[in-house]
């Protein structure tokens, strides 16, 4: 296998224009389509997890102008039929597509459902023809299909991803791993590495120009700034940008983001922040480069234990924590203390932010979790922090990554499904 800061950028480092969960709805649509060929579709059934049906409720997709729906992903996916697009599927939207999208939902021809029991990624696209069925299960990952059927019949053409495989393998890996190889993984990124992080760092900028256009969260934090009600910082810029690129992304503006942990907004954060307080700072750019790659494995390294859709904000916990870890090595290198510190006061500091889907509002946790890491990677670089003597914190990072996974994973359950329960009933009204 390669290594695991390959395997990672790999699997959960992508360009995506719009939010992916939506995106991976019509992904898993389209997979299903390109089965039946150009044939009419009669009916579709849509099921999802909890997780992907709350991010994709009220956030716009990409060339719609503004319209919304995890449903209307769907549609658009089995309209368009072509897979091979991935995470830049929403680029094949057309005008005709989106009015036959819209009539397919208008004339009852597709549904989605959600099935509570699923945890993670879980999408089922369920299509038939006058003449054929065929049907495509997404588990484990945005991009990862674990089942594609057709009249009855499995197929499976090299596109099951089975345990034992590199995507299983690497995560099985971050599982057990710990900060002092994080440090290490980050270490090993070579030219090909860092030109795709820096990749990343351009995608996510133009992002935030695209969003400073819109009236919206960094729009007003730079008018703040404008007028003298706030410094030109590095933390009021640093929200200033991660929250317009977010702007734009939950508008349904049509831009890439380089994701993290395969997610759009954890990308914003996970490399926005390290490359503008290294900027800040100057630090050498290779430097600055290696700290995003560090951001990426810890932002991923989180995930396999909070879980890819948790009830609470990714953009908060994981994305910001690996953003504070960053900064971290830019000002101390491979400092294991520091980076537990900063490990710590982010987590104490926003850990319970609760998810309530993707949406405009995920600009305003974006920019709370900016300001965070910078507040905890300075801290921490100083020598000071929040310990484990404080609340549910650790002994090490890593047992505070798992006490905030528990928390998530067990004790907010039944908070997670009282605000689906909440965002649905406005579907009914």
């Amino acid at each position: 296998m390669a290594t695991l800061l390959k395997e990672v950028l790999k699997h959960e480092v992508n360009p995506a224009m719009g939010c992916t969960e939506p995106v991976a709805v019509a992904f898993c649509a389209a997979s299903a389509a390109e089965l039946l060929g150009r044939e009419k579709i009669l009916r579709a059934e849509i099921t999802t997890d909890p997780g992907t049906y709350k991010n994709g409720l009220a956030v716009a997709i990409p060339n719609t102008k503004g319209e919304k729906g995890n449903l209307l992903a769907a549609a658009l996916g089995a309209l368009i039929r072509e897979p091979a697009l991935k995470t830049e599927i929403f680029h094949a939207i057309s005008l005709s597509r989106l009015a036959e999208a819209k009539r397919l939902i208008k004339t009852g021809r597709i549904n989605l459902g959600i099935d509570h029991k699923r945890r993670g990624i879980y999408i089922k696209t369920s299509l038939k023809t006058g003449r054929h069925t065929a049907v495509c299960v997404i588990s484990g990952g945005h991009g990862n299909i674990v089942l594609l059927k057709k009249d009855g019949k499995t197929l499976l053409k090299g596109r099951r991803i089975k345990a034992g495989s590199s995507h299983a393998a690497y995560k099985d890996l971050l599982k057990k791993a710990d900060f002092r190889q994080l440090f290490k993984e980050a270490e090993k990124a070579d030219a090909v590495d860092l030109a795709y992080i820096k990749k990343g760092i351009a995608l996510n900028l133009k992002a935030a120009d695209e969003g400073l256009k819109l009236r919206k969260v960094g729009y007003y934090i730079r008018d703040l700034i404008k007028k003298g009600y706030l410094k030109k910082d590095i933390l009021s810029t640093a929200k200033l940008t991660t929250s317009a690129a977010t702007d734009a992304r939950m508008a349904g503006a049509s831009v890439k983001v380089m994701s993290s942990g395969e997610s759009g907004n954890q990308g914003v954060v996970a490399i926005l922040v390290p490359y503008l307080v290294g900027k800040a700072f100057k630090i050498k750019e290779t430097k600055v480069l290696k700290s995003i790659a560090l951001s990426h494995l810890v932002n991923s390294y989180i995930k396999v234990f909070t879980g890819e859709l948790a009830p609470i904000c990714g953009c908060a916990v994981s994305a910001g924590v690996g953003a504070a870890v960053a900064i971290v090595y830019q000002q101390k290198g491979s400092n294991l203390k520091a980076a537990a510190l900063a490990v710590n006061t982010v987590i104490s500091d926003i850990g319970g932010m609760l998810c309530d889907g993707a949406k405009s509002g995920c600009a305003l946790k974006v920019a709370s979790s900016a300001d965070s890491a910078i507040r905890a990677a300075y801290m921490a670089v100083n020598g000071e922090g929040i310990t484990d003597q404080e609340g549910f914190i650790g002994a090490t990072a890593e047992e505070t990554i798992k006490n905030i996974a528990r928390i998530s994973k067990f004790g907010m359950d039944k908070v997670d499904r009282i605000i689906l329960d909440i965002m649905s009933s406005k579907t009914r009204r």
